[in-house]
């Protein structure tokens, strides 16, 4: 699995509708070695990829996840809110999503719910033998669903993300295996706070980075992950750094 690299938020967002296939697609043909997407419960328990509670503003429909079964969300075109090429594309599930990826990046699955969220997800994960690769970024709550499943998938913490110094020594304490930086403006304790985390082992997640300037940085800071909305340009700007575009592998 790579060590450091572009992540893709939502997929290629940028070019594609996100959180589709089709964005996961192109995101995988342009080389990235992590893809970030987020996971809902709808009203009839099913994992389907959508950011926001709502359908509304990434459908043509509306309703929030929640209260909408699998086979509503199913009806839904999910991309001619971007571009009419993408018409018909539909909110995948998340077992359609796993199935399509290759098997030597990282995925990177937010979830947006708590335990029970966590325990589904982790079962998908494991029926689709995907836990080498998926990492699960979530909450405390969530977070003892996935463990319930299996104790040995990756776990992003997602609690106390607004106060650094607290959200570092809690992910060092409650043994994460990633943990998510946000961007701020002034980053004068970025290289000390991911110095800390590596030696507790701990994968350095950084949302977010746009311009070549800032990801060259957070590279020298020992960041190993950025996540990024304009992809093939930071993927340009890893490779001048020696970070190499992933080839994929389906086995």
């Amino acid at each position: 699995m790579p060590e450091k690299g572009i992540c893709a938020h939502r997929g290629a967002n940028q070019t594609h509708p996100e959180n589709t296939i089709a964005a996961f697609e192109e995101a995988v043909r342009l080389g990235a070695h992590m893809i970030e997407f987020d996971v809902r419960m709808t009203k009839d328990k099913k994992l389907v990829i959508m950011h926001d509670k709502s359908v509304d503003r990434t459908t043509n429909g509306t309703g929030l996840v929640s209260e909408l079964t699998l086979e509503d969300i199913e009806k839904l075109d999910a991309g001619s809110w971007k571009s009419k090429i993408f018409i018909n594309e539909k909110v995948p599930t998340l077992k359609e999503t796993l199935q399509m990826m290759p098997k030597n990046i990282w995925l990177n699955i937010h979830l947006k719910g708590d335990e029970e969220l966590g325990e589904a997800t982790a079962k998908v994960l494991v029926s689709e033998g995907r836990v080498h690769q998926g990492v699960i970024a979530c909450g405390y709550n969530a977070a003892k669903g996935v463990k319930k499943v299996n104790s040995n998938i990756f776990i992003c913490n997602m609690e106390r993300q607004a106060n650094r110094k607290e959200y570092v020594q809690e992910t060092i304490q409650g043994g994460f295996s990633f943990i998510q930086l946000l961007n701020k403006r002034e980053d004068n304790t970025i290289a000390d706070d991911v110095k800390k985390l590596s030696k507790s082992h701990i994968m350095v997640n950084y949302y977010h980075a746009e311009t070549d300037e800032e990801i060259a940085n957070l590279f020298d800071a020992g960041v190993n992950f950025i996540l990024t909305n304009y992809l093939e340009q930071a993927l340009n700007m890893a490779n001048s750094l020696e970070i190499k575009r992933v080839n994929y592998k389906t086995d």
